[in-house]
């Protein structure tokens, strides 16, 4: 009996080596990385149970998602949290961000740098090209890994085109006509025929890309901190004056800065609603009329227009703690198998049959294009083949925007733009003054990061 027994305790104690290891690793918290995003609800709530769903795909990591305010917000709070070194592993920049975030240093680990470090493999070529080179060196090198991409689009209610005795299955596809349907509205009783979200990028940045005019010099800043604002440009500056002659008519109404506009719509207050294509998710959820989807105006007496227009939205950028702390191999790993993720071709098919945000891969395109869903909602693919209008080549004008300093930029041109619309000056003094002070902006953003 007492044989017996040390034969047990014999093979207790060999079978604990292999036991214990596999108990620790069951207790073993998993890698946790924070995640920044500025989508307010009901976009945030989508974006957190994609990312709800990643943490349940597997053990190993855990995503800690957080609402950090407006786009701007988050990019303040991003470089103050860096330099504090409690940056957070991941934070949502929108586009207008990518010049400043390219020129942080150490603050940005490159997703190129992170793939190859974690050997993490993404497919970027399968990304749509002004999406995947909109976050990418001038020699193709990925710095942000692409995510809700939009761009902009008409919504017009198809109710109110047939009150004014126009083809609701048609939207105008130039300026001249767009105005003279605004003037047909009008006459039917629609107090607001139209108006815009997003002033400068739908107004100034989308229009100066389909129309393959410079918004500034240098490829629009891709090739250098020394590029020049250029829109004050014949072309720009006859868009602007109109606006301001069709507002003193009753045919347009300036909506406000950045996204003040976006309620317009989906409220039926305006006919017309140059806007984000990410809209489209609150459109569905609220408006109580029919309504269609198209593409963005342009002038026909423009040589080559149109061509594609630009993303918007936002990437996802790995950051390291702090100016002398970086982050350890799990957490770059952790980082870098959440991007993977957000990279299959399921994930960014319901992104954006959720939303109305872009199908950021082909792949993903083409399954949903192939489950139905555009015959079933159309418009949808509206933004899309906008993007890829040309075959999908960009020009130095459309490939998108590098600018540093952009944001304040952006709010200098709104101001001068205001000015026109109030009949403070005409359109050729505001953009001759967005000029004038956004290259101020330009300069001192070129001191700052050249060390001059």
């Amino acid at each position: 009996m007492r044989r017996r027994f040390l034969a047990a305790a014999l093979g207790l104690a060999a079978a604990l080596p292999a036991a214990q290891p596999r108990a620790q690793q069951a207790q073993q918290a998993p890698v946790g990385i924070q995640f920044w995003h500025g989508l307010a609800q009901p976009l945030g709530g989508l974006l957190e149970g994609i990312v709800a769903d990643f943490n349940r795909s597997q053990p190993r990591y855990r995503v800690v998602p957080s609402f950090r305010g407006s786009y701007p917000e988050t990019m303040v709070a991003a470089i103050a949290a860096f330099r504090a070194s409690t940056a957070p592993h991941v934070v949502q920049m929108f586009e207008v961000g990518t010049g400043t975030m390219m020129a942080a240093g150490r603050a940005v680990k490159p997703v190129h740098e992170l793939l190859r470090e974690t050997g993490v493999e993404i497919d970027f070529g399968d990304y749509l090209a002004p999406v995947r080179s909109y976050y990418a060196t001038s020699d193709g090198r990925q710095m942000a890994m692409p995510f809700n991409s939009s761009t902009a689009v008409v919504f017009y209610s198809k109710d109110a085109f047939r009150r004014a005795g126009l083809d609701p299955e048609r939207f105008p596809e130039t300026w001249p006509e767009v105005a003279e349907a605004a003037r047909r509205l009008k006459a039917a009783g629609v107090g607001c025929p139209m108006s815009t979200a997003w002033p400068t990028w739908i107004q100034i940045e989308q229009f100066s890309a389909i129309h393959d005019v410079p918004l500034a010099t240098q490829a629009n800043g891709f090739n250098g901190l020394n590029a020049e604002l250029r829109i004050n440009n014949p072309v720009q500056v006859r868009h602007v004056r109109n606006l301001a002659d069709w507002q003193r008519e009753g045919l347009f109404r300036y909506g406000g800065r950045d996204a003040a506009g976006d309620a317009l719509f989906p409220s039926g207050e305006c006919a017309i609603l140059f806007a984000s294509s990410g809209l489209r998710a609150r459109v569905v959820r609220e408006a109580r009329f029919d309504w269609g989807v198209a593409m963005l105006p342009y002038y026909p007496d423009v040589a080559g227009a149109p061509i594609n227009s630009i993303i918007g939205g936002a990437a996802f950028w790995a950051m390291n703690r702090g100016p002398n702390q970086g982050r350890s191999a799990e957490e770059w790993r952790a980082v870098a198998e959440f991007f993977r993720y957000l990279a299959r071709p399921e994930v960014a098919a319901r992104w954006h049959t959720e939303t109305g945000f872009l199908p950021v891969t082909r792949t993903a395109y083409e399954q949903v294009r192939a489950s139905g869903y555009y015959e079933r909602n159309p418009g949808a693919d509206i933004p899309i083949r906008q993007l890829l209008r040309g075959g999908g080549q960009t020009t130095e004008n459309s490939r998108g925007i590098r600018l540093g300093g952009f944001v304040e930029i952006r709010n200098i041109i709104q101001e001068e733009m205001e000015k026109a619309f109030q009949g403070q000056q005409d359109a050729q003094q505001a953009m001759d003054n967005a000029v004038a002070r956004g290259n101020q902006v330009l300069r001192a953003f070129e001191r700052q990061n050249r060390g001059g």
